[in-house]
């Protein structure tokens, strides 16, 4: 049996049962122009990308900023908790066992996020981004698709999908040149062979 608290610092030493489990490492999203953003899901192993389309909510720019309302512009935290929920549905469920995020208030939803989807919530040391180097990789490569400085909210959630498929298509060195799809496939066929999903 595995004892788990809900929340852990990705930086401290975990046991290795919570080792192998960490699947997923998400971060925060990327930003652009006027608060828009885009979540970034990336499954650890194999580097295989899902992007969270976060839409701006309703009455967004529509007037003066509330104090302490709601975050309209679409990555607050029960929008990103709603997204993250999605968005892991789509994943074999030995793949959606843990997640990793970086520090932020969007994540303030974390134990609703627990209770609805069973996945335990690691957290990063602030200001360590060497925790999360996939996600910071996965950024960089997502920016040139999306620049810095641009509206980030005029992209549809079937042009985040396109982007996401370009990405699980590209040949990665660290996963000896093949796919992230090809990669994720073989972590698919390993685990209904045996059973059991390894990480390495």
């Amino acid at each position: 049996m595995k004892v788990a608290r809900p929340v852990r610092r990705a930086g401290r030493r975990n046991p290795p049962a919570a080792r192998l489990t960490r699947a997923l490492r998400l971060d925060p999203y990327i930003i652009g122009l006027d608060s828009s953003a885009i979540g970034t899901l990336v499954e650890r192993t194999t580097r295989f990308t899902m992007l969270l389309h976060l839409p701006r909510m309703e009455g967004h720019g529509d007037g003066a900023r509330v104090h302490n309302g709601p975050a309209l512009a679409g990555h607050g935290a029960e929008a990103v908790r709603d997204a993250i929920a999605a968005a892991i549905a789509e994943l074999p469920e030995h793949l959606r066992l843990s997640l990793t995020w970086d520090q932020g208030a969007e994540m303030a939803q974390h134990a609703q996020l627990r209770i609805d989807t069973g996945l335990l919530i690691y957290f990063c040391e602030p200001h360590s981004p060497w925790q999360r180097g996939t996600n910071e990789n996965t950024n960089g490569l997502l920016r040139q698709y999306f620049p810095k400085g641009t509206d980030l909210a005029k992209h549809s959630a079937d042009d985040l999908a396109a982007v996401a498929a370009t990405l699980n298509g590209r040949p990665r060195k660290s996963l000896g040149w093949m796919t992230p799809a090809e990669a994720l496939d073989q972590l698919l066929r390993s685990v209904q062979h045996t059973g059991v999903a390894t990480t390495t």
